[in-house]
């Protein structure tokens, strides 16, 4: 048997404070093949050896929801520049949406941005299925493809096919497939009978017309109609604290999701300043708003943490509201978001992990992720906590070009970011090649089970 403590490795991350699900360690990791060999080891040779003194090693980060607009609207986005400012950032995984041009709503579709991301995306990856009201009865086959982070359901805030507004239309999609399914939760006819209160050129009147009662109303149907159906749910970038009160009551179906925007940005203050920049779907929402989500977050409610990345350019925003699109970039800046919250004593850094690398794990069925544990693949997103920084413009990569959160000073900054063994950043440095490959889930490495 082979003494683990003269093991060679491929890669040692030397001299870290490492998060173990037991709680934070000083060990040594070592890697071979692309996955965790050893914690604790001091072995006397490896092809690599990062320092990591001074640094804390978390699980590789997450992000379960981002759009890279790849296909058909690579103007602002595609995979290449929304994967490098993911890996930028220190986000390890993503999961991409399906609304693109063409929508991703088949398995050529699917397939086809397999195909683009191979050897382009730096981080990896994972591509959801869209919903429509035509593709219902093939979703049981499409979800089980490889590479499908699951089926995606537009309740409201989308346009075209992607759009299953009607209860008939939901309940046929929900009777198709097993694997939980993805939910934007705001209801398109309430939307539709308010859209009087949108104010030309006064973003701020966006929460009015998209309001509280709009994201209630489509949450209790869907969780009403997942019940009749038999089907677990996540609930997206969940806006209101009622919302999550609701939630809480239904986890045995119902997971669900907030983002680092509608945590740090209230509508009093972003508004003004940012204009239509702070227009989203669902909206920035109040300060009250804000620290209701905070609450519920402190009562173990949310799963996840998502950015919603969705970016649109600047010429696009500039538009006079309503005729701006809504959606801002952010997988770049959801680490360090959420590490100034660590900072500030918002959030603990083991909730922190819990929401960007455990939960996405256990709500998704990941296989190989969201821990750092022998035998798991070598995910890793490194940072310093005690780092203060302004986020500049220099330093986004998203080719949108701009984020709400460009000037800011946080503390708590992504030093690098590892997937699967490979040195993919560090200290803002890219590696010579992009090395993503598609997530594995337990549905579709073993269909049956």
């Amino acid at each position: 048997m082979n003494d683990p403590m003269t093991q060679s490795f491929d890669l040692l991350l030397a001299n870290g404070t490492v998060h173990l699900p037991g709680g934070p360690v000083s060990a040594d990791i070592g890697i071979v093949a692309g996955r965790i060999a050893a914690i604790g080891a001091r072995p006397g040779d490896a092809g690599e050896i990062i320092d990591c003194t001074g640094l804390d090693i978390l699980p590789g980060v997450i992000d379960s929801q981002v759009h890279f607009r790849e296909p058909g609207l690579e103007h602002k986005e595609d995979l290449e520049s929304g994967s490098r400012a993911a890996v930028l950032g220190g986000v390890t995984a993503v999961f991409e949406m399906p609304n693109t041009s063409p929508n991703t709503d088949s398995a050529d579709r699917v397939e086809d941005k397999l195909a683009r991301a191979r050897h382009r995306m730096w981080c990896d990856h994972a591509f959801y299925v869209g919903a429509t009201g035509d593709n219902a009865e093939m979703l049981g086959d499409l979800e089980r493809m490889p590479g499908t982070a699951g089926v995606k359901i537009f309740m409201g805030a989308s346009t075209g096919s992607l759009l299953v507004a009607e209860d008939e239309a939901l309940a046929r999609v929900l009777a198709h497939g097993r694997r939980r399914v993805a939910i934007h939760a705001e209801d398109e006819a309430r939307m539709n009978a308010r859209l009087g209160e949108r104010i030309e050129g006064d973003p701020a009147s966006h929460p009015v017309w998209r309001d509280d009662e709009s994201a209630m109303l489509a949450t209790r149907r869907i969780v009403k109609l997942a019940r009749e159906a038999g089907r677990r749910i996540h609930v997206l970038h969940v806006t209101t604290p009622a919302e999550l009160a609701f939630l809480g009551q239904h986890k045995d179906i119902a997971t669900c999701e907030v983002t680092p925007q509608h945590l740090t940005l209230a509508a009093e203050e972003a508004y003004p300043r940012l204009g239509t920049y702070a227009q989203m779907n669902p909206p920035i929402r109040s300060t009250a708003h804000r620290e209701g989500l905070w609450h519920w977050v402190g009562q173990g409610v949310p799963d996840v943490l998502g950015s919603d990345h969705a970016p649109h350019t600047l010429e696009e925003k500039a538009k006079v509201y309503p005729a701006s699109p809504s959606g801002m970039p952010g997988v770049q800046t959801l680490v360090p978001l959420l590490l100034d919250h660590v900072a500030n004593g918002r959030l603990t850094l083991q909730r922190f992990i819990d929401l960007t690398s455990a939960g996405p794990q256990r709500v998704f069925g990941l296989v190989g992720k969201g821990r750092i544990a022998v035998g798991y693949d070598a995910d890793f997103t490194i940072v310093d906590l005690r780092a203060r920084w302004t986020m500049t413009a220099d330093w986004f990569a998203s080719r949108c070009g701009w984020s709400p959160f460009e000037d800011m000073t946080v503390t708590g900054r992504p030093v690098g970011t590892i997937v699967r063994g490979h040195r993919v950043m560090w200290e803002n440095q890219l590696a010579n090649e992009a090395v993503g490959e598609p997530v594995r889930f337990e549905a579709t490495e073993f269909p049956g089970h």
